[in-house]
């Protein structure tokens, strides 16, 4: 088998230079382009091993010791978190695009390098658009827990910055609940009328004893009742903006 070597040094460092691009973008690293490029420059010295005949564990440290050469390189050193963060960011990019170009089932070899070169570069866009789309959408994420009388009720609520929905009594902010298993007496409900953009009505709300939402404790809630499907995923129920940031 015939093993072009200035293929592959060239290929690991333009891999090496998109994983680190990534890793820094991912981290918000204040790093330059050129430290990026020295890092990739070291990243492709693992070159060298396919001269020395060694085994697989030996071959695996010097990996993991270029791989922490890369790092001090590209983002230096300021604490150990910070460089313990850049490392684990750097194999799980690598993890991915290994994954990515295993699936597209794209190996190193002259006849295919464009479609690797390609790829690699797709891969990681893809992935990035990803994590920015879940640190978006997730981040309003929340674990809620309802004390109604005796009971208690676990959901997934979701702050929604437009509900500033209030009931006109005593100005309490209501969030309003879309699910099937919270079980209420009818007694208890309280008619608030509201009115939006959309039209308005009149909502059914339950005064609950204390509400949970991500370790912070409120007592003067109210819970809109809403029996259809919302439409976010895994979410049961609308936060009111007031919960935001605690």
């Amino acid at each position: 088998m015939i093993v072009y070597v200035d293929l592959v040094f060239l290929l690991n460092i333009y891999l090496d230079f998109l994983i680190l691009l990534t890793t820094a973008l991912i981290l918000k690293r204040n790093t330059s382009l050129k430290r990026i490029f020295l890092g990739s420059l070291v990243g492709g010295m693992t070159t060298i091993l396919l001269f020395f005949k060694i085994n697989s564990y030996l071959l695996f440290l010097g990996k993991v010791g270029f791989s922490l050469l890369m790092v001090l390189v590209t983002f230096s050193f300021k604490n150990w978190k910070y460089f313990l963060n850049n490392l684990v960011y750097l194999y799980i990019t690598s993890i991915v695009l290994g994954g990515g170009l295993y699936l597209l089932d794209l190996e190193f070899s002259l006849d295919n390098i464009i479609f690797v070169l390609l790829g690699s570069f797709f891969i990681l866009i893809a992935y990035l658009k990803q994590l920015d789309k879940l640190r978006n959408n997730y981040n309003n994420y929340l674990r809620v827990e309802i004390e109604y009388h005796n009971d208690k009720y676990n959901f997934i609520g979701f702050i929604d910055s437009g509900n500033n929905l209030r009931d006109q009594y005593k100005n309490r902010p209501i969030s309003i609940l879309y699910s099937e298993d919270f079980q209420y007496e009818y007694e208890d409900i309280v008619l608030v009328p509201y009115e939006t953009a959309s039209g308005s009505g009149v909502l059914q709300c339950i005064k609950v004893n204390k509400m949970i939402v991500d370790n912070h404790t409120y007592k003067n809630s109210l819970i809109g009742l809403k029996r259809d499907k919302l439409k976010i995923d895994g979410v049961d129920i609308i936060l009111n903006n007031q919960y935001m940031g605690g």
